[in-house]
């Protein structure tokens, strides 16, 4: 967490990341080039750039729209989402690159804007097989570039969570148009069914893994609880915890998250002020709980933010009765200290 709006600033776990990210976008195309050159030797650079960018740019859409439920199916993915931005704006850069020059190498050469050239020099919206396709990625671009320029907390803070993350949710539209757009333009330019192939391949492992990630969190949501007593409900077995660390249970609706931290329980909810972070998913560290998806931090007594900053969650009564954890379902106002239960 940071006081203020200030420059980026890179730790050594960000370094790593940005230079693996740097360094395999330029490892891809450069034996995305040798190999053209190799397989057709009477190539040209811009050719080779739009396609080598193209395939980049789309591959990795497919990480960044993967790290999410690969993150809710196994939290060894969760350093990936914490720095999931950098790659999305990478992402960008790098399709940005690649509509750039495919604007250049296909409507520069009239006598109108090549941009305008890129609506009115196909209108074939009735054909499937003269769909001007190109329309489709510029969409998608548009999105990417609304998502990029808005990736900082400035933005977010100032947008409120709630429609930041709509507008980032649009990447989900973004994807719809780039298949489209790849498909279209497949079907117009290519004959060998490999990047069909290789697009419906993508599809369906993103599905895949949404649609696993999705019902795990419904089997979580759906959960019972047999046991209830003066409000509380018996949720699991104390020696289930480990220190640093919770579970999320579901209890009346909301998502509740149950911390073990210096031989004691607390209750706090779930859901993270910042940008809607599953705070059961996190750690503590240096005292608080700390949201796995970008840092921000509570007091696990009284679901404070540490001064300066005010942010607030509810928190929960817990209670362990003969090796049992109970949970009272009821939040209280946010902000408010709890004594925590000891373990035996």
């Amino acid at each position: 967490m940071s006081v203020g709006y200030a420059a980026v600033g890179w730790n050594r776990q960000k370094k790593i990341y940005d230079w693996l990210i740097a360094g395999f976008c330029a490892l891809y195309l450069i034996t995305f080039i040798v190999i053209t050159a190799f397989v057709n030797p009477n190539y040209t650079f811009e050719t080779v750039l739009i396609r080598s960018t193209s395939t980049l740019a789309v591959l990795l859409l497919h990480v960044i729209l993967s790290i999410g439920p690969l993150a809710r199916l196994n939290k060894k993915f969760l350093p990936l989402l914490y720095n999931r931005r950098h790659l999305g704006v990478t992402m960008f850069c790098v399709a940005a690159v690649h509509g750039l020059f495919s604007v250049m190498q296909f409507h520069s050469l009239g006598n109108i804007n090549p941009f305008v050239s890129l609506f009115v020099s196909n209108k074939n919206f009735t054909s499937v097989s003269g769909f001007p396709f190109q329309s489709l990625g510029f969409f998608a671009l548009i999105i990417f570039f609304l998502m990029a320029v808005t990736s900082h907390d400035f933005w977010l803070h100032n947008l409120s969570p709630k429609v930041w993350k709509t507008l980032h949710m649009f990447v989900y539209l973004a994807y719809a148009l780039i298949v489209m757009h790849v498909m279209l333009g497949v079907i117009q330019y290519e004959t060998h069914p490999v990047f069909v192939l290789l697009i419906s391949a993508g599809f369906v492992w993103l599905a895949s893994l949404h649609i696993m990630a999705g019902r795990k969190e419904v089997k979580k949501d759906n959960e019972k609880f047999a046991l209830q007593n003066e409000g509380f409900v018996k949720v699991c077995g104390v020696n289930e915890f480990e220190e640093g660390r919770a579970k999320i249970f579901c209890a009346d609706t909301e998502r509740i998250a149950v911390y073990k931290h210096e031989n004691k329980l607390y209750a706090i909810h779930n859901v993270c002020k910042h940008q809607g972070g599953p705070l059961g998913e996190g750690k503590i560290l240096d005292g608080c709980i700390t949201c796995p998806w970008h840092g921000y931090q509570y007091l696990p007594h009284n679901g404070q933010s540490p001064p300066p900053f005010t942010e607030k969650v509810s928190t929960y009564d817990v209670k362990v009765l003969n090796g049992n954890v109970w949970l009272n379902p009821t939040p209280y106002a946010e902000g408010t200290e709890r004594t925590g239960a000891v373990i035996n």
